[in-house]
């Protein structure tokens, strides 16, 4: 049995693959490895091979058009057999003791016939000249080492929230949500989190530092200057989550409340891009994409509107937007993202 199939997305990723497999190879037979080869050009094919022939019993490799990390990760999901699953990117890796920790709740919950839907674990900024690394833990948030439900969590912070480095979803449940990522698109990740949330059922948590989130790559899709640049695809993301749940409709409130807030957070991010860029079409496409989200649902509109990032993204003349653009900076350096 497989207790957690790790698809780890691949596009001409030569330079730094290795390491990723190497750390989740550690796992042994108790680990599925899916490397998925989007079209690279480069030798990445070559190495997802020899791993493949090395360790026939745990390593797959698949080869694929290209179309894009979301597209990689609907790849990996098909050919998933663990019985949890967790994207792993190909310039990252996962810390050892952790991934035997999780492995070790994983089984808990098989043999005890209670899996959860969620499992969170904490992630590790791996940022290039920072010498003291920034962890993202939810030791204040979500109750630890027991099976837990939305209306049991707390308050998140700003920079706490659930990005794909944190969780591990139980892998039918994902195929039964069907859960399918756009091609072509950058910043899917925050789909596949955001997506599955009104299907979760229960989950737990684990205070480990499991992933390790390397950040400093000048072609980074997380860089500013390429986030400006796919400007249209962050918006395009984020009206995809607009889209996707009436959100006066989610049961639980707490977890409606979580939802609100990020996507809170995306209409901040796309907002202040759109500023940075000092564009005059970027303006009106931050206008439009306000206006989209009060015509599509006026209620959740209004709350993150007048909340303290709607309010902060849309304040009115250039010197609003300087402020704006200096609160995205200092926000930037607390939580470290770029």
């Amino acid at each position: 049995m497989k207790y957690i199939s790790f698809a780890i997305p691949c596009y001409n990723s030569e330079a730094y693959m290795e390491k990723a497999i190497q750390s989740v190879l550690k796992g042994g037979e108790d680990v599925e490895i899916i490397i998925v080869n989007d079209g690279s050009k480069d030798k990445t094919k070559k190495i997802a091979r020899h791993y493949a022939e090395s360790y026939p019993s745990i390593v797959k490799a698949v080869n694929k058009e290209n179309g894009g990390h979301g597209d990689a990760v609907n790849s990996g999901l098909s050919h998933a057999t663990g019985r949890y699953f967790k994207v792993v990117d190909s310039d990252d890796w996962v810390d050892e003791e952790a991934l035997m920790k999780i492995l070790d709740a994983v089984k808990g919950f098989v043999q005890a016939e209670s899996e959860v839907d969620m499992i969170v674990s904490n992630y590790v900024y791996e940022k290039v000249g920072m010498e003291h690394k920034k962890v993202i833990h939810y030791r204040n948030v979500l109750p630890q080492n027991q099976i837990f439900h939305w209306d049991d969590i707390g308050h998140f912070r700003l920079d706490q929230y659930i990005l794909m480095h944190s969780v591990i979803y139980r892998t039918e449940m994902l195929k039964l949500c069907q859960l399918r990522l756009p091609k072509h698109t950058f910043y899917v990740d925050n789909i596949y989190v955001y997506y599955p949330l009104p299907h979760v059922r229960n989950l737990y948590y684990l205070d480990v530092d499991f992933y390790r989130y390397f950040i400093g790559r000048e072609d980074q899709s997380v860089n500013e200057k390429v986030m400006i640049s796919r400007i249209d695809q962050q918006i395009f993301v984020t009206r995809a989550m607009i889209d996707m749940y009436e959100l006066r409709m989610i049961p639980s409130k707490k977890l409606k409340k979580y939802m609100v807030n990020y996507l809170a957070i995306m209409m901040t991010v796309s907002s202040i891009l759109c500023i940075r860029s000092k564009k005059k079409e970027n303006l009106e496409k931050k206008t439009e994409l306000w206006r989209y989200l009060k015509k599509r649902d006026y209620g959740t509109y209004m709350r993150i509107r007048h909340g303290i990032l709607g309010q902060t993204t849309n304040l009115p003349g250039k010197s609003g937007q300087k402020v704006s653009s200096m609160a995205y900076s200092v926000a930037r350096r607390l939580i470290g993202f770029n």
